[in-house]
């Protein structure tokens, strides 16, 4: 459990997953040679452990710590830490003791604590898988939480670590040694609800009770935020009416706004031939559309969302560009990526209507993500029938599914 040691290669820091990203495209832009390539890999995980950048493990971790769910500070320590061993000891007194105490789950897991979580990942640099796994967790226990709540508190909440792929800079094991969770829920302490009881019987201020930051370059204050507002932003439009996501502060700011015509593929495969080919006709101001990859037409909503930049857009220096589909992305993962398009593409949604070149506009601010040709043509596509199987019998429960 916990994070890996920093990655290093040539007297670089690596972060996993993020920088593992980063140099695949300068390999296929041609940029670094295969030998390079091959030395990034060994120095990006050399030691055990989870991603050490800010990826769902460690989006995961500290949501359970903030709902209340571990012991103070057992988030963030890194995987090869001694710590751990004194931590693991700690947890299973305390397990007996909660037992006695008959302090269950249902006690701990209340609005305020699901929220104290929601607020807490935001200021991480959240992964966008939290959106699934959060909602998931608190729906189990009895608390309705829906996107507009997600989005309400990432409003209301900047990113505080500077932890890849938001940050810039730090990784898990500098965010231990500058303080922690701890350390970071201090920063926040007017936005959460420092009353929620947690898994030690006590109050969630009572475990941040003189809890410090050691730099605050890692864990920023509130006032001197890495960005403005929290970790994902929730959109909405007729391209989205039931909701997608995006991860503002780990994109090119100048994508917050952006109008461009559609590139779509229906399948992965089909994204594949049009992002290796170095001469296909596209720009920059191009938008990349990767459908039937959701949870009924991937199968399984695979983590496709951050697709891999065009060649033909490498070669140039282009290294971001809008990105839209219902699938899912790796928490490391950054770019101008739309995920989660819901309805998917497979079960009917407006997704599947795009078509090559229709203009397509992205408004981050705005919490926006139409496609213009609504605008034109009403409701001309409408009538569109998924024409897609299901891939596995089980699919057949689903009532939604299209059928001959």
């Amino acid at each position: 459990a916990g994070p890996m040691l920093r990655g290093n290669y040539a007297g670089r820091v690596l972060g996993s997953g993020t920088d593992g990203f980063k140099y695949w495209d300068e390999r296929r832009a041609g940029t670094i040679s295969q030998e390079e390539w091959q030395g990034i890999e060994g120095g990006i995980a050399r030691s055990y452990g989870h991603c050490m950048t800010m990826g769902t493990a460690s989006t995961m971790t500290a949501i359970a710590e903030g709902m209340g769910l571990c012991l103070p500070g057992a988030s963030s320590i890194p995987a090869a830490d001694a710590n751990h061993q004194r931590m693991s000891a700690a947890c299973g007194r305390r397990v007996v003791d909660m037992v006695w105490e008959d302090l269950t789950p249902d006690k701990i897991i209340t609005r305020a604590a699901v929220d104290n979580a929601v607020t807490v990942a935001m200021a991480t640099g959240c992964s966008t898988n939290a959106i699934i796994h959060v909602i998931a967790m608190a729906r189990r226990a009895g608390v309705p939480l829906a996107l507009d709540d997600l989005d309400r508190i990432g409003h209301e909440v900047p990113v505080l670590a500077n932890i890849r792929p938001s940050g810039k800079d730090y990784l898990m094991e500098d965010f231990f040694y500058a303080g922690g969770l701890r350390a970071l829920m201090k920063q926040l302490e007017t936005k959460l609800d420092l009353s929620a009881i947690t898994v030690t019987g006590k109050t969630l201020g009572d475990g941040i009770e003189g809890a410090q930051v050691f730099n605050d370059d890692v864990i920023r204050p509130l006032s001197n935020p890495v960005y403005h507002e929290g970790s994902l932003a929730v959109l909405k439009g007729n391209l989205a009416p039931d909701g997608a996501v995006i991860k503002p502060a780990a994109c090119d700011p100048k994508f917050h706004r952006h109008t461009g015509p559609a590139i779509v593929a229906n399948s992965y495969k089909e994204m594949k031939a049009i992002i290796d080919d170095p001469d296909y006709p596209m720009t920059p101001d191009h938008v990349l559309v990767l459908r039937n990859a959701g949870p009924q037409g991937g199968p399984g909503m695979p983590e496709w969302g951050m697709i891999p930049m065009p060649k033909a857009l490498l070669k140039d220096g282009h290294r971001d560009m809008v990105r839209l589909s219902d699938a899912r992305m790796s928490g490391t993962s950054f770019g101008a990526c739309v995920l989660h398009v819901s309805p998917e593409a497979f079960v009917g949604g407006p997704l599947a209507l795009v078509e090559d070149g229709d203009m397509i506009e992205l408004d981050v601010p705005g919490r926006q993500l139409n496609l213009k040709v609504f605008e034109r043509r009403g409701v001309d596509r409408v009538l569109f029938q998924p024409r897609l199987e299901p891939w596995f019998f089980w699919h057949q429960k689903f009532d939604s599914l299209p059928k001959k």
